[in-house]
């Protein structure tokens, strides 16, 4: 892991608040404007793209490449660009695209900065309630309508008594989604649709777990690295990283985190 001294924590949180600005202003400005329209990425499923997504991650490698151009970056929209520094910025700049269309305020702009060991600073925007969600490096915070707040996530509690949240009801492959309904056969209630604010509900002490598959890099690691600084615990079904992606179990803490690896971990 690269060690990071207090100045350039200062600094990287500096520029990933400066893009987070940036990205706020470009998915505002399509948000609930009607006419918007959307391509699909692939042909066999509706994987939506829209010009406020790209529009939003232009504008944050403007302020990368103004500010930080010895880094990497790797976003969801224009894929990997190189850097010298050993740092990459992991951009998805709208988490939640079908959200955004449909006009629920789920969704997010998600930024990390990653390593080789995974990322260690991550925020999570929510631009139209104006909440952003900051983690690792120095920090745990909530800022929004309501103040600056420290993030802490949930302490323990019984399995049965605990809120779930998944994007898709019909996660994964049959067998995943198996998986994801013994579990939410064991918990009090489990809710859908959510997108990355999810994950920033874990962080915030608001709920227990998130249960996801088929995910990628950019989605992922904004929420590690927000969670892991709240106290929580992000893995894979089988209690690996899960920085790359795939299937995703985050959990409040590290009890109600074992307790949900034990019914996920049953799948190959």
């Amino acid at each position: 892991m690269i060690r990071i001294d207090s100045a350039t924590a200062a600094e990287l949180w500096s520029v990933a608040e400066e893009m987070a600005a940036a990205a706020r202003r470009e998915t505002l400005r399509h948000f609930r404007q009607g006419g918007l329209t959307a391509e699909t990425k692939e042909a066999d499923r509706f994987d939506p793209v829209t010009v406020a997504d790209r529009a939003a991650e232009t504008a944050m490698r403007e302020v990368l490449a103004r500010r930080r151009p010895q880094d990497a970056v790797l976003g969801e929209e224009f894929g990997a660009t190189p850097g010298s520094s050993g740092l990459t910025w992991v951009l998805d700049p709208i988490d939640g695209t079908r959200g955004y269309l449909s006009g629920t305020p789920t969704w997010g702009v998600l930024i990390a900065v990653s390593d080789g060991d995974g990322p260690f600073l991550g925020l999570i925007d929510q631009p139209y309630v104006s909440e952003r969600f900051m983690g690792g490096a120095g920090r745990a915070e909530l800022s929004g309508p309501l103040g600056r707040h420290p993030l802490r996530t949930r302490p323990p509690r019984p399995l049965s008594e605990a809120i779930l949240f998944t994007t898709f009801p019909e996660i994964g492959s049959s067998e995943e989604r198996a998986a994801f309904d013994a579990l939410a056969g064991n918990v009090r209630l489990t809710r859908y649709g959510m997108d990355c604010y999810a994950y920033a509900l874990v962080a915030a002490g608001q709920i227990d777990l998130v249960v996801e598959a088929g995910l990628q890099a950019y989605d992922v690691q904004a929420p590690i690295a927000v969670i892991s600084a709240a106290g929580g615990i992000v893995t894979d079904w089988h209690g690996r990283p899960a920085h790359e992606g795939g299937r995703i179990l985050a959990a409040a803490n590290s009890r109600i985190h074992e307790q949900a690896l034990a019914i996920l971990s049953r799948v190959g």
